[in-house]
């Protein structure tokens, strides 16, 4: 019997990952994995989501309900490093981070495998709506899953960046279903969480300020600086760059009588270019950092449905080497508000080729 261990996080979608494996006949162990710094109590059940009290509350009632071994793993010190830390400085350098997705990379995969094949896993699973594929080429990707109207609930832009050893060891029993199927399994259970409402926001800063999060975080605070044209024409003074996102345009602070957006954050002058809408969009962006699943690079030029941001629809795009670890991705149609720090994701059909984050 293959044993696996299942992260919990004690939303739904984790409680009826758990139950559909123990089902097909899995030796299932769960673990909700302590991501929550050294905050009180108050603060950590405040914080909700995967990283407060009640998560591991609600993954223990469930744990109950199923009759499987149920475990807290301590992954703190490893958040705050390859999470929280990549977080402010990302921010800090005028660049726009997406935490859930090293959190995937880091935590989730690379630190909680690891933990369970030292236990004698065989694999972790999750309760991501995603597919994982064995080619017959010998590689794995991700599919997108059964849930992808719009690709609202699909979540394989998230976990572009897992290895082909993490792939491996990984299973997704909930990648067939739908959202409602999967609250009406676990009521169908009996488990006690079936209609328990999603977590959206990123879970260390749960109201959403981000500024104020790395000012606390850090000690330091944000420097004003200028608001610029995109001819260099000072318009006003912005409150640091850590407020703003390229494409933003609601609480700027400042007033032109017309609409403008977020063009550019230039850390080294401390600027925030501001420019009508027309201006945000580009037919051309590099990518680093890459990571390739379906196949291992890129020989000429690809066809790809790229996706920019994680709510990004896509867009019909070629993509080339553009010297070593960068890839250059041509639109065939500009995409608006191209933001460096986040990730750019290539699909072939419903497949992952790879992706990497944007310059």
């Amino acid at each position: 019997m293959a044993k696996v261990v299942v992260g919990m996080s004690g939303g739904v979608d984790s409680s009826v990952a758990a139950y559909l494996l123990k089902k097909q006949g899995y030796d299932v162990i769960g673990v909700t994995m302590q991501i929550w710094q050294d905050e009180s109590e108050t603060a950590q059940q405040e914080n909700g989501g995967c990283c407060g009290l009640s998560a591991v509350e609600d993954a223990r009632h469930v744990a109950e309900r199923l009759e499987i071994p149920y475990y807290v793993m301590n992954f703190k010190d490893i958040f705050r490093k390859k999470v929280m830390d990549y977080f402010v400085c990302e921010y800090r350098a005028g660049r726009t981070p997406n935490p859930c997705i090293a959190c995937n990379r880091y935590v989730k995969w690379e630190s909680l495998l690891e933990k369970s094949l030292a236990i004698g896993a065989d694999y972790i699973a999750t309760g991501h709506y995603a597919k994982v594929v064995h080619l017959d080429s010998g590689r794995y990707t991700l599919h997108v899953s059964s849930d992808k109207d719009g690709r609202s609930k699909d979540q394989t832009y998230a976990l572009y960046n897992l290895t082909q050893d993490q792939l491996a060891h990984t299973l997704m029993p909930i990648g067939d279903y739908t959202k409602d199927e999967v609250r009406a399994i676990a009521e169908e259970a009996g488990l006690p969480v079936a209609h328990k409402p999603d977590s959206e926001e990123i879970c260390f800063v749960p109201d959403g300020d981000y500024a104020s999060f790395i000012e606390n975080d850090t000690g330091i605070r944000d420097v004003p600086g200028n608001f610029v044209d995109t001819e260099g024409k000072v318009l006003g003074e912005h409150r640091g760059i850590t407020h703003y996102t390229v494409g933003q345009r609601k609480h700027l602070g400042i007033a032109l009588g017309y609409p403008v957006f977020v063009k550019e954050i230039r850390p080294d002058k401390n600027e925030v270019v501001l420019a009508g809408n027309e201006n945000l969009f580009t037919h051309t962006l590099l990518a680093g950092d890459l990571n390739f699943m379906s196949q291992p690079g890129i020989p000429g030029k690809e066809e790809v449905w790229a996706k920019i941001r994680y709510n990004h629809r896509g867009a019909s795009a070629i993509i080339e080497m553009a010297g070593e670890d960068r890839v250059r991705c041509t639109f065939r149609e500009a995409v608006r508000a191209v933001t460096p720090g986040q990730s750019v994701v290539f699909y072939q059909k419903d497949e992952i080729l790879g992706g990497g984050t944007i310059l």
